[in-house]
């Protein structure tokens, strides 16, 4: 969402970092009609309702001295008619601009490379040297399959496809991952652990801008709740409608939480194996803090997911998205990718994300910017995959293979594996 009046006030600005989105058109001139149309229906329905006044206090005065007041009824009665349709003009030319804000992306940061797709995203660094096997690296479904850990077909029974079924080791696996990561985040990041519901209302999706533009990706359930996409949307919605001191910021929040994905849109991409599936677990970093604070955050947030990869002895680099890869709620992305030797790719692991106050507007999250002072801002609110746990345990099978099918557990897993050092096949 986006302020109006600075809209108003800066139309060239807005449609210049708009149209830096590719296909995106220039809006700032639609936008501003839209709101002067808002203005003129409410400054009419004041009008009325202060004519309205002084006809009543005229009844009042004529009744006084004992005069026939009948005229002035009758145009008191016509006058709430008028005002009644003034109102409704105004509160229907408010949603009307309140819907066409809701669904415009973001606006990009100036250093935000501009592009049109992936090809044009910009590695910044990265870290680890892929290794050389001395043998034809499988993918993670055959290496899953041969420890008969990984079940595709018994998840396709039960739910159709694009779901898996973990069992015995690799199970463990992911419930290690998912242990270690919340352990350093929680231990050695800052971050506060919630178990949050999966389960939410259509606000608390419009608060993160998955409503209303992204409701095909997403699942709904038969009670009007919404399975959440990623933790992001009930940990960042937990600042909504509320006024804090600036000094009650940063909050740093961190989740493990299924996530449910329709990805309507993403039909025959990446159907192999566990990439891209409609359910999956993952690790949620999100803040929320000052307007200040926000760009700091993002470099903190990125380095507490590479974190992660490092001590798990997994290469990966860290790229920075372009205007035409970032998501709509974002201002800048760091796009983390872990190395998969079995795709003789980097892929996407982590996604990290400072969206400004865009979804603090959609919540109505403020802070006091002087502790006791009148004068407000809006939130700024950040997120993150801390990692994907899903994929860290595919980058773990695919780089930790072993000639004869087994897969060595990374060091830093092994206390939450009985200190098993190898799964071996069934």
């Amino acid at each position: 969402m986006f302020d109006i009046k600075w809209i108003r006030e800066n139309p060239d600005t807005f449609d210049s970092a708009l149209c830096r989105r590719p296909g995106q058109d220039a809006m700032a001139e639609a936008l501003v009609a839209l709101d002067a149309k808002r203005r003129f229906a409410q400054t009419r329905a004041q009008e009325i309702q202060t004519e309205r006044n002084a006809l009543s206090k005229k009844i009042a005065a004529a009744k006084s001295r004992g005069e026939d007041a009948s005229k002035i009824i009758a145009k008191v009665s016509e006058s709430k008619d008028a005002q009644a349709v003034a109102e409704a003009d105004a509160a229907g030319a408010t949603q009307e601009l309140n819907d066409a804000l809701a669904r415009l992306p973001n606006l990009p940061l100036d250093d935000v490379p501009d592009g049109d797709g992936e090809s044009d995203n910009v590695e910044i660094r990265n870290w680890g040297k892929p290794r050389t096997f001395d043998f034809e690296p499988r993918d993670h479904v055959d290496i899953g399959e041969g420890l008969d850990m990984m079940d595709f077909e018994t998840a396709a029974k039960l739910s159709g496809s694009r779901f898996v079924m973990l069992t015995g080791g690799l199970a463990r696996l992911e419930r290690a991952l998912a242990n270690l990561m919340l352990n350093v985040h929680t231990r050695d990041n800052g971050y506060t652990e919630v178990n949050p519901p999966a389960l939410v209302n259509d606000a608390t999706m419009f608060g993160t801008g998955q409503l209303p533009k992204f409701g095909e990706d997403l699942f709904k359930a038969n009670t009007g709740h919404w399975l959440i996409p990623t933790a992001e949307v009930p940990l960042t919605n937990i600042i909504a409608g509320h006024l804090v001191d600036a000094d009650y910021l940063p909050r740093r929040y961190a989740a493990m939480t299924w996530c449910f994905r329709s990805e309507a849109g993403a039909a025959g991409k990446d159907t192999r194996g566990m990439i891209r599936q409609h359910q999956f677990t993952k690790v949620e970093l999100v803040s929320v803090t000052t307007e200040n604070g926000s760009s700091a955050e993002l470099e903190r947030m990125t380095r507490c997911a590479e974190d992660i990869l490092e001590r798990l002895e997994l290469p990966y680099r860290t790229i920075v998205l372009c205007t035409g890869d970032m998501g709509a709620a974002a201002r800048k992305t760091y796009d983390i990718e872990v190395w998969l030797p079995g795709q003789n790719t980097y892929r996407e692991i982590s996604s990290c994300s400072v969206c400004g106050d865009y979804q603090a507007r959609r919540m109505n999250a403020r802070y006091r910017a002087e502790k006791g002072g009148k004068q407000t801002k809006f939130v700024h609110t950040l997120n993150g995959s801390g990692l994907a746990v899903g994929r860290t345990l595919i980058a773990i099978l695919e780089n930790y293979q072993q000639a004869d099918g087994s897969v060595v557990i990374p060091k830093a897993l092994r206390h939450f594996m009985g200190e098993l050092e190898v799964l071996q096949p069934a």
